[in-house]
């Protein structure tokens, strides 16, 4: 089943949004795509796609963007003290001039940004709670998606589920007007290779014609391999056909059964 949903929530720090894309699939797929340092929402995400949908391929996009125009910078002092305790060491050693503190400022890592994920866990488990809100907005607005067009795929199948049922009929009207031919041409060449035997009995002969004109009908469990089904029978409707009108029906009948099969493929 195909379907697209979107949504969208924030915070005091940041705003967010999920995407979901289905497509058609035979099995349940899942990606999901999560922003670095949100790995641990991955899994849960996927949980979440499993409890409500069985086949088809979902995609799941989560983009997060900050409220603030920059965030606000800080200076890593650790790694500063360990560079002023080198610069000490380097001109003591060498007679060096030391360098200034904009020097030291130039240091790749002394100076950074302050980072979101350092938030605390208290703060964490919120942000948590409501990213997993939008999430199942948007996994309801899909399912509703997914649904609609399962309506309105629902209507194909019964249109081709119709034109079957009315092929099968036609096929069953046509095959019980040759069960005369068949008898006919049956008890000829039984006389012609057993003229001397005696005549077999009424019942024997229904045995026979029986098995000439109606195959067996084994039936599936499931809509998709009972499409396998329905393909079987027809082909032996059109190999045991001895009447041209009865084939060309049992061949109109295959590309009914082909034409429900491809939307059979769709159903979750």
């Amino acid at each position: 089943m195909t379907g697209y949903a979107r949504a969208q929530g924030s915070d005091e720090r940041r705003r967010w949004v999920w995407e979901a894309r289905s497509v058609n699939g035979r099995n349940l797929e899942i990606r999901c795509r999560v922003p670095q340092g949100f790995d641990r929402l991955e899994n849960p995400a996927r949980a979440a796609v499993g409890s409500r949908m069985k086949r088809g391929n979902v995609s799941l996009t989560l983009t997060i963007a900050s409220e603030q125009q920059g965030k606000p910078l800080r200076i890593n002092r650790a790694l500063l003290a360990e560079l002023a305790g080198l610069v000490e060491e380097v001109r003591r050693g060498t007679g060096a001039a030391a360098p200034t503190a904009d020097g030291l400022l130039r240091v790749r890592g002394v100076i950074e940004e302050e980072d979101a994920a350092e938030e605390n866990e208290e703060a964490l488990a919120a942000l948590d709670r409501a990213l997993s809100g939008t999430l199942d907005e948007v996994l309801k607005a899909l399912a509703a998606a997914r649904a609609a067009e399962g309506r309105a795929l629902a209507a194909v199948i019964d249109r081709h589920i119709g034109e079957i049922e009315e092929l099968s009929k036609r096929a069953a009207d046509r095959a019980s007007a040759q069960i005369g031919t068949v008898r006919t041409r049956f008890e000829a060449q039984l006389a012609e290779l057993l003229e001397r035997a005696p005549s077999l009995s009424e019942e024997r002969f229904a045995q026979e014609v029986a098995l000439l004109v109606r195959p067996d009908n084994p039936v599936g469990r499931k809509f998709d391999f009972l499409c396998q089904e329905f393909n079987r029978e027809a082909n032996t409707l059109c190999s045991k056909s001895a009447d041209i009108e009865l084939t060309r029906i049992g061949i109109d009948l295959k590309g009914a059964i082909e034409r429900l099969r491809e939307q059979v493929q769709n159903v979750e």
